[in-house]
């Protein structure tokens, strides 16, 4: 059986578990969807209250926010396994997954496929489908491209900062909360353009930890608002790379991470 069967193998016996108490599975869909709707309310209120922020009307935030949001559930959906790798470290686990003939990271792509996920997905959908028609954005080709790819992008680049994280474990143990800034945070920070920050803060999110490149100058494409932010339109296609790029350096990083690993003898 090769990976991608395998993989396939792994999140069928996922969904399966989870489906074993339906009633907490449709809960849980349930508490995601509102949670974030409430968040989502919280952006609305402060556009009722001041209209826009600088020249970004309700509907164009919605744009962003909806995005980031799809990218972030599915990134955390995948890689529940990485988000808990601390439990697997302390319990000595780790030590079988070396010794079966898969990669160790195929292993932890497959411990679970969070299926409560979906309310947060559900909920971007939804704002992002309300900001796309209210803004009355053509389903083109070039639209079509540009945000298949911030959505690829994002989720590559979320799945890096997790993996980042697991990686650190092999020092540590516990995992870093810190590290939630770049997640958490993340979201936070993205579900906004990236113009109403401050310098530095535009900079670390570009060329540090690219959620521009993922999110910011695809989106920006899509809203043919390129040219009042001086950004070339060939590089609005192609910036979702970054998160691709970021993912693969994560992965090079866990790599080491594994030669210095030390089994808890258990």
């Amino acid at each position: 059986m090769n990976d991608f069967l395998l993989y396939l193998r792994y999140i069928s016996v996922s969904f399966k578990a989870q489906m074993q108490y339906k009633v907490s599975f449709w809960l849980q869909i349930l508490g995601q969807f509102l949670g974030t709707i409430i968040e989502f309310f919280g952006i609305w209120a402060l556009f009722t209250r001041f209209n826009s922020i600088g020249s970004w009307s309700l509907s164009e935030v919605a744009l962003f926010y909806g995005m980031i949001n799809i990218s972030f559930a599915c990134a955390n959906a995948l890689g529940r396994g990485f988000d808990s790798f601390s439990k697997i470290i302390k319990n000595g686990d780790f030590d079988r997954l070396l010794l079966r003939p898969r990669t160790t990271v195929l292993q932890l792509l497959g411990i679970e496929f969070t299926l409560k996920r979906i309310g947060r997905f559900s909920q971007g959908i939804l704002v992002m489908g309300w900001s796309l028609s209210t803004l009355h954005i053509p389903f083109t080709i070039q639209k079509l491209w540009l945000l298949s790819t911030s959505f690829i992008g994002g989720v590559a680049l979320f799945m890096g900062i997790v993996i980042i994280q697991a990686t650190l474990t092999f020092w540590t143990i516990e995992s870093l909360e810190i590290m939630n800034i770049f997640t958490y945070g993340g979201v936070e920070t993205a579900q906004y353009p990236l113009s109403i920050y401050g310098k530095w803060f535009q900079r670390f999110f570009t060329f540090l930890v690219p959620f521009a490149c993922v999110s910011y100058f695809p989106l920006l494409a899509v809203l043919e608002k390129e040219g009042a932010f001086l950004v070339p339109l060939l590089f609005c296609y192609v910036s979702p790379i970054a998160g691709i790029l970021f993912l693969i350096v994560a992965l090079k990083l866990w790599k080491l991470g594994e030669r210095y690993y030390c089994s808890t003898g258990s």
